[in-house]
């Protein structure tokens, strides 16, 4: 229960896994909607963040909307992997050039149809291959059973965004495509209708193996679209967490493919890990100065709030250095002066503890929802506070 609980509560702080990107709590420019007609967009809230796309008065969502959440056992993982490709993105499309849309070229008929009762095999990218389902990424059925001997689902689920720019407030010119595949490391699965759960491990050298001939069916089949066939497609492998990580996975691969390219011609390895602090099954901390300041401010505002449920920390790393880090902090307070109060000396201990020059989000909860947060932004040196009052 405790487990799932601290799941809960990383999930609920939009965990920025993939890229180290924590938004701080400035205000953003006001938002471009003027008329509930054409395009407008979001806002900025943030020189380092991207504006989004508004249509005809209403956010414009993906075209497989929904399919990510459904796709995945670990929450940790939808967060991670769009924030992550995102992030990936930026070098090819800069934020004060395009636009963020979702995705719209592939939708959840494309990606995966499934019966409402299990009765039929699922179809589309996301399901086996088979006579009946000839565009299916993961390999066929072989019919074994043993964790070691059958084929698993390599690929759980395909992210799609698209990067567009304006031009004076009119239309909006698709300027290219990411799309991030999410591995699993680990295939969960049943021998029969409703009966225990097994799983299959998968290496890394298998997972990054199968994403990598995945990557290139996928850009030959983005292609054949013409309104893809001369933009720029980013594509990224990345591993998913296992159902029970309380960290979400990474990426480990990317690839950037010009206009026309039909097959991925260059692969980047991507070096990237999250890890919980404190660290837990005796793993050992990526880098022990970030981990000694962690717990150096859990023991400071422990012994100065008892009344703790706990303190715990998930860190991001690219190229084992420190790139962002999200805390959560269980309360069993709830006058408001005495949040207000812990909020206050949070802020101080995090200035005099925590390692400097990186985003970090502190997020202050009780069974009742979040409290309060404290949040420092990219290159910030100050945290800023809020409490939320019952008014």
């Amino acid at each position: 229960m405790k487990r799932t609980k601290l799941v809960l509560a990383l999930a609920a702080l939009l965990v920025l896994a993939g890229c180290g990107n924590l938004k701080g709590s400035g205000t953003g420019t006001t938002a471009n909607t003027a008329n509930s007609k054409g395009v407008q967009t979001t806002g900025q809230t943030g020189e380092d963040n991207y504006t989004g796309v508004i249509e005809n008065g209403r956010y414009k969502t993906s075209a497989a909307r929904g399919l990510t959440v459904t796709q995945t056992d670990n929450m940790l993982n939808v967060q991670s992997i769009e924030t992550g490709l995102t992030n990936l993105s930026k070098t090819e499309f800069p934020t004060d050039k395009y636009l963020l849309q979702e995705g719209q070229y592939l939708k959840k008929s494309t990606l995966l149809v499934q019966s409402s009762d299990n009765s039929t095999p699922s179809t589309g990218w996301l399901a086996r291959k088979s006579k009946e389902n000839p565009e299916g990424l993961n390999p066929e059925d072989n019919n074994k059973k043993e964790p070691n001997t059958r084929n698993p689902l390599y690929l759980q689920q395909i992210v799609e965004q698209d990067y567009v720019s304006q031009t004076n407030n009119k239309s909006l010119t698709l300027g290219g495509v990411s799309i991030a595949l999410g591995m699993n490391s680990v295939d969960y699965y049943q021998k029969e209708t409703y009966g225990a759960e097994f799983k299959t491990e998968i290496s890394d050298a298998q997972l990054l193996e199968q994403g990598k001939q995945m990557a290139n069916t996928v850009l030959a089949r983005l292609r054949q679209r013409a309104d893809l066939k001369n933009v720029p497609i980013i594509i990224g492998i990345y591993k998913q967490a296992p159902k029970d990580s309380l960290v979400g996975g990474t990426f480990v691969a990317t690839s950037t493919n010009k206009g026309g390219s039909q097959k991925v011609a260059k692969w980047t390895t991507v070096n990237q890990k999250n890890q919980v602090l404190p660290t837990i099954n005796d793993e050992k901390a990526v880098n022990s100065g970030d981990s000694d300041a962690f717990s150096n401010f859990k023991t400071q505002i422990q012994s100065f709030f008892p009344n703790l449920s706990g303190v715990v920390a998930q860190a991001h790393y690219d190229n084992n250095q420190l790139t962002g880090m999200n805390i959560t902090v269980n309360t069993q307070f709830y006058g408001e002066t005495e949040i207000t109060s812990f909020t206050q000396y949070i802020a101080q201990a995090a200035g005099r503890y925590l390692p400097r020059n990186v985003p970090i989000n502190i997020n202050i909860m009780s069974t009742q929802g979040m409290q309060a947060y404290v949040a420092r932004s990219r290159g910030g040196k100050d945290f800023s506070t809020h409490v939320f009052g019952s008014y």
